[in-house]
This record gives structure tokens, sequence and C-alpha cells, in this order.
């Protein structure tokens, strides 16, 4: 059964629930038999790309560290990541996918998921050399497990989203259900949320990949943002 915070006092996800049991549960609630959202052939076919596949090369360029994503969407809608320095600041980031929740769920199922963000240098006169930071591209073009899936937008704050953070404040790894209003014809919101080592490799590449609890493992889940 998936975990339903109650009240936002009540649940320290990390002492109380094991991680991975809880993982496990919200993948299968939020799978349903047949997955409506399908990558178009073209990117079955031809955009898969390896380059997200194996793990990203070690370099001593790189600097490190930890900072808390939060995946959060109705089942049948959208998913949503927030990055936070911890769990009662604002957000450093906050995007929307393309994809239904269930979709990206599925893609979990096996254990790896690797979500690759691509965006382009703007076009630059002398007076423009500055770079903008990788956390104000305002559309991505977004890679799931290899194959292009669509876009992820950035995008304000809404009055829903202060909820569900505040709501989660007292949260610092867990995966569940909150007790928000219900969507359409019922659908619940689901969330996952765990720590995450922040890799920045240079003004246009930054990955994150989430970091298991003590005591669980196997699940392997990382996000690339790149500029070419």
């Amino acid at each position: 059964m998936v975990p339903i915070i109650h009240d936002h006092r009540s649940v320290d996800c990390g002492r109380d629930v094991r991680f991975r049991r809880s993982f496990r549960s919200l993948v299968e609630c939020m799978v349903p038999a047949c997955c409506g959202f399908q990558a178009s052939a073209d990117s079955l076919a031809g955009d898969a790309d390896d380059r997200y596949i194996s793990s990203p090369p070690s370099t001593t360029t790189t600097t490190t560290t930890t900072v808390t994503g939060t995946f959060f969407g109705y089942r049948k809608g959208r998913v949503s990541f927030c990055l936070q320095d911890h769990t009662r600041s604002s957000p450093l980031l906050l995007l929307e996918f393309a994809v239904p929740t269930a979709y990206l769920a599925k893609e979990m199922q096996h254990g790896l998921l690797r979500l690759a963000l691509e965006c382009c240098h703007p076009r630059q006169n002398d007076s423009q050399k500055e770079r903008c930071s990788l956390f104000k591209v305002p559309v991505w073009s977004m890679y799931c497990n290899g194959r292009k899936v669509g876009f992820a937008i950035r995008r304000q704050m809404s009055v829903n989203d202060v909820a569900v953070l505040k709501l989660m404040q007292s949260v610092s790894v867990g995966a569940g259900v909150l007790p928000l209003a219900t969507g359409e014809a019922g659908d619940l919101l689901m969330y996952l949320r765990a720590s995450f080592e922040r890799v920045v490799g240079s003004a246009d590449s930054e990955s994150f990949h989430m970091i298991n609890p003590v005591g669980s493992s196997g699940q392997e889940l990382s996000v690339f943002l790149l500029r070419s």
C-alpha cells in the first residue's frame, strides 16, 4: 500500500518507511495496465542517445554538492521536478515535463532512469557574451533513457506548488501520496523525494544523481542539463 501523508508533522520517511518498499509501491500504483503515452516512432527508431546510458565520466574539474530533488504530479497528469538547497528553502529550479507521471513511473520500473535535458546556445552579439545560468533556460529538449519524449519547461511557482512544498517540509526522503485536493476523476497527487548529488562540470553542463538512503539499493536516477 502506498503511504499517505495525513499530517506533515507525522511523517519522517527516513525513519518510518523503508525507501525501497515505498518507491516500489509508488511505482506499482502510478503505472496503469496500459500507459497512454508513447514516445514517437521517430524517437524510438533513431533518437536513442547513448551519451546518458553509461555513467558520467569522472573529471578533476567538477564540483559536487548535495541538494534535495522532488518529483511530483497527478498520476494522469504531467510531472514536475523541483530542486532545492534543502526542504525548507525556495526552489533553485522548477521544471514541468511534457510526459505523464505514469510514463515516468513505468520507466522507473527497471531500476534505471536517465533524464537528459538539452538546449542550444542563444545567438549573442559582442555585448551579450555573458551566459545565463542553466537554471534560467526556459525550454529544454527532453530525452528519457535515450529516447526523445518532448520538452521540459521552466515555470514559476503556483499556489498548488507552494502548498505541496510546504506540506513536505518535514520529509527529507520518501515516496507516496499527498492529501491535497484530488485531480480529475479522483486522480492522486504522487511524489518522490530524495537527496541528489549535484555535479557541476562547467557553465554549460550539470547533472544530478539520486543518493539511495542507507538500507536501500538498486534504483539509479539521474538528471542531466546540457547546453551545446
